[in-house]
């Protein structure tokens, strides 16, 4: 028996727990040598596929030259390199990039920085404005910024109060900016969003005129704008970042999960120029206080470098599209679903009646695909399917295959 506490799983239930030896790809190998496809990118990191050559060989030659140092005062030239990359290829107002280790840290330092901005302004701005059924993770502040319910339930003494701006269902947009135009105009600190797709929500979607009609809301009351693009980001919606499909540029960005392809935790929040010059001063007491013991660690920015390299020399853009267009055709032709949708290479579907995460049929899925050597990890009674970009079609045939005989089994 295993003493290893697993993440989000309820050991109670006696579920079996898989042990993987390796992957290639789009694929997991086990130690008792099943095959199994890694439909959700294990957990929305992996984009170009498990031990790619190139960010595999970055992490080699890395751990053999300097594995960590402080970055605190320090520097070293994986971590420039991934600067000057970030600054080439995202939106050009981010000027600062500020590194951590995950996409909960990221949204913290975002918060932070946000709060230090006011602060230094001498403003007494501090409410945060968030979105019903947000996620940014699992951190205090991260918790405090996303939906309140079984996720943080226990947590509930320790999270700071947010003002919740209604999700813009489809029909329902035009309350969701009215609510928005309200709580700016009471002078808001910021507002964090997922841009387009909520995803530990439900994989919910909305339109990128709405995104562009939020981010100018926030504008006009000088409202600061975080996109947390921790799961969008890295062509999951079809774009390198889904700010783009609006044509917006936020204050703050915060990126991981596909920073290193998949291959190594890092995050970095971006910010634009105002946000740092509101910490710069000669004053000791106005600096950024944050940190962890592993910012910018050096092999992780070599494996951020070699993502940043592919994202340059292959076309990454075209695969994503491609999977974008199997995803489509397969989706259309899947029955006895709800709601089927489908933004990039992310599609998504409801198999039950909308019970929520807890939905009974979840652990069943699961046990379901688990036999038939598919990682796919329902969302209560809603399905996604996000593989990585390298995923052939053979594969994907066989995701939609079982997908197929799980709904038929269901009736």
């Amino acid at each position: 028996m295993s003493s290893v506490w697993h993440p989000f799983t309820q050991h109670g239930l006696r579920e079996p727990i898989p042990c993987v030896a390796r992957a290639e790809g789009a694929a997991l190998f086990t130690t008792d040598g099943r095959r199994v496809i890694d439909a959700i990118s294990s957990w929305w990191v992996t984009t170009h596929g498990h031990a790619h050559p190139r960010i595999a060989a970055a992490i080699r030659e890395q751990a053999g030259r300097l594995d960590q140092m402080i970055f605190a005062g320090w520097t070293h030239e994986p971590a420039k390199e991934v600067a000057a990359g970030l600054r080439a290829i995202m939106p050009a107002s981010l000027t600062r990039v500020f590194f951590s280790d995950s996409g909960s840290t990221s949204v913290e330092v975002a918060l932070k920085m946000a709060l230090g901005y006011w602060l230094a302004r001498a403003e007494p701005r501090h409410r945060i404005l968030v979105m019903e059924h947000g996620y940014h993770g699992d951190t205090i502040g991260a918790m405090s910024v996303g939906q309140r319910g079984v996720f943080n339930r226990a947590y509930a003494p320790l999270l700071f109060d947010v003002e919740t701006i209604p999700y813009p269902a489809a029909g329902a947009e035009q309350g969701t900016l009215d609510a928005l135009e309200r709580a700016c105009a009471g002078g808001a600190a910021a507002f964090i969003v997922e841009p387009l797709v909520l995803g530990a929500g439900g994989m919910l979607f909305y339109a990128p005129e709405v995104l562009a009609q939020m981010r100018a809301i926030c504008a006009r009351h000088g409202v600061l704008f975080i996109a947390d693009e921790v799961m969008t980001g890295w062509g999951r919606t079809g774009t390198l970042l889904a700010c783009e499909q609006a044509g917006i540029e936020p204050d703050i960005l915060c990126l991981s999960k596909g920073l290193t392809g998949g291959a190594l935790p890092l995050a970095v929040t971006m910010a634009s120029e105002p946000i740092f010059d509101a910490h710069w001063s000669t004053d000791r007491g106005r600096m950024f206080f944050h940190s962890s013991s592993y910012t910018a660690n050096p092999i992780a920015c070599a494996a951020a470098a070699a993502n940043l390299a592919i994202w340059r020399e292959e076309p990454v853009r075209e695969r994503v599209a491609r999977l974008g267009e199997a995803q489509a055709r397969r989706l259309a032709a899947l029955e006895g679903v709800r709601n089927a949708r489908r933004l990039g290479t992310i599609a998504a579907f409801e198999v039950g009646a909308g019970e929520g995460y807890l939905a009974d049929i979840a652990p069943r899925l699961l046990a379901f695909f688990r036999d038939r050597d598919v990682l796919l990890r329902p969302l209560g009674d809603t399905l996604y399917v996000m593989p990585p970009y390298c995923i052939d079609d053979t594969d994907l045939e066989r995701i939609y295959f079982v997908i197929a005989e799980a709904i038929a089994a269901k009736r």
